[in-house]
């Protein structure tokens, strides 16, 4: 006697049913405008993961080149020291042992520079034209080690000569007009002390270099100078303001800070570069969340859109429902259907806004630049934004983040109208037919 095989149950997500749901998502117009949907559901995804890709492009690039022009040119930590009173009874803050006291601090693991410095706030003339600018007072060879000077965007005249004059940020050479080889005066005034009291001291430097750090306004006001001729210039005389440190990691600089107070000794004070920017960091990452969650609910909108398009779907296609259902169609294949009409749809939008908004990050220099002809320039200022320019970091995580969004969320909420395909009645739905 021969026994015969029961029919075996297909296995989810068959061949069969990726042809159903293909030929529900290329229906005509005259059969209900689904198409119609199919295409709004899918620009609505596609604009709605290029806008998220491109605004978390922009936000890590402007972190970063924030981060990096202000690491690139400031010190990662500042050391100097409280006051103390004098044998005159006055208050004094300079660094008489500068060369010991650098010396303790490069031994401190992580420490890669520790730079005595003067620093003094002047006036800078040629011809008639004057501006303010903050005198560094440092050595060639520190001067060597920093970045955004050293290795600036862009650079006229020449660094070695820097012991033959001083450097100057470009935008003080634009405020005077004045190119590598020119002499400018520098106006101080506290200057020689008299019986009559202190006269201004004004000395004129020639130009030697022109940098570019990146920073608008580092740019404007910044000026290296020789040390021994700025401790002259600002009278301080065998002695510094202070200490400029950099580290292997800036951003665990917090875990450095006691070995620094221990290598600085007695009356030393740290200013580490998270106290001078925190608070902006901290409104960024603050803005960084806010902007995730309304583009979030941006991406669910477009979602939504699929649950319109599969809910007609289901409406219109209730007669074939019907009928696959007495065909013996269960109601996990109708729902597989569904589900692959509505996420098919979320994929295939997915896929087009990360290559829109990649493309987006990675040419933002050539539509920026588009932009700003079109609109007659003057788009971007960076004396209110410090960056000269738009910037854009395609990172990994974040185009990952808008995938996983999207998917997610086009895969939820297509579970719904599908279930209720899955559930409808084939008696109730060949009734009227």
């Amino acid at each position: 006697m021969t026994k015969t095989n029961p029919s075996k149950t297909p296995m989810p997500f068959a061949r069969f049913e990726w042809m159903i749901a293909w030929r529900y998502l290329c229906a005509k117009r005259a059969e209900g405008g689904v198409s119609v949907m199919t295409w709004i559901s899918l620009i609505g995804i596609t604009l709605a993961v290029f806008a998220l890709i491109a605004t978390l492009s922009v936000r890590s690039g402007f972190r970063t080149d924030f981060v990096g022009t202000i690491l690139g040119a400031n010190a990662h930590v500042t050391v100097y020291k409280t006051a103390a009173v004098d044998e005159y009874g006055r208050l004094d803050r300079k660094i008489y042992d500068y060369d010991e006291l650098a010396e303790r601090l490069r031994g401190v693991e992580g420490v890669t520079r520790a730079a005595p410095l003067v620093r003094g706030q002047v006036m800078a003339n040629k011809a008639g034209r004057n501006t303010g600018i903050e005198i560094y007072g440092i050595t060639a060879e520190n001067l060597m080690t920093i970045p955004k000077v050293a290795d600036p965007q862009e650079a006229f005249g020449n660094i070695n000569n820097f012991e033959a004059g001083i450097a100057i940020g470009s935008g003080v050479a634009r405020e005077l007009g004045v190119s590598s080889g020119d002499r400018i005066k520098i106006i101080s005034p506290n200057g020689v002390k008299t019986a009559f009291g202190t006269s201004p001291r004004i000395k004129a430097y020639e130009v030697t270099y022109i940098f570019t750090a990146g920073r608008y306004d580092i740019d404007r006001t910044r000026v290296y100078m020789p040390l021994a001729e700025a401790q002259n210039f600002f009278n301080r005389e065998g002695a510094v303001d202070e200490i400029e440190v950099m580290v292997v990691d800036p951003e665990e600089i917090d875990g450095l800070q006691l070995d620094l107070l221990r290598a600085g000794g007695d009356r030393t004070q740290l200013w580490a570069w998270t106290d001078a920017s925190g608070g902006f960091l901290r409104a960024l990452e603050v803005e960084d969340n806010v902007m995730f969650v309304i583009l979030s609910i941006l991406v669910l909108i477009a979602a939504m859109n699929i649950v319109s398009g599969l809910i007609m779907l289901v409406k219109n296609k209730g007669r074939d429902i019907g009928i696959l259902r007495t065909m013996g169609l269960s109601e996990g294949s109708v729902l597989r259907i569904f589900f692959i009409c509505g996420a098919f749809t979320g994929i295939i939008g997915t896929v087009m806004g990360v290559i829109l908004g990649c493309l987006f990050a990675i040419y933002i220099d050539t539509i920026f630049s588009a932009v700003n002809y079109f609109a007659g320039g003057g788009v971007w200022d960076p004396s209110v934004r410090g960056l000269y320019e738009l910037p854009a970091e395609l990172r990994f995580e974040d185009v990952m983040s808008a995938v996983i969004l999207s998917l997610g969320l086009s895969f939820v909420v297509t579970i719904f109208p599908a279930r209720r395909a899955a559930r409808m009645n084939p008696v109730e739905a060949l009734r009227y037919e």
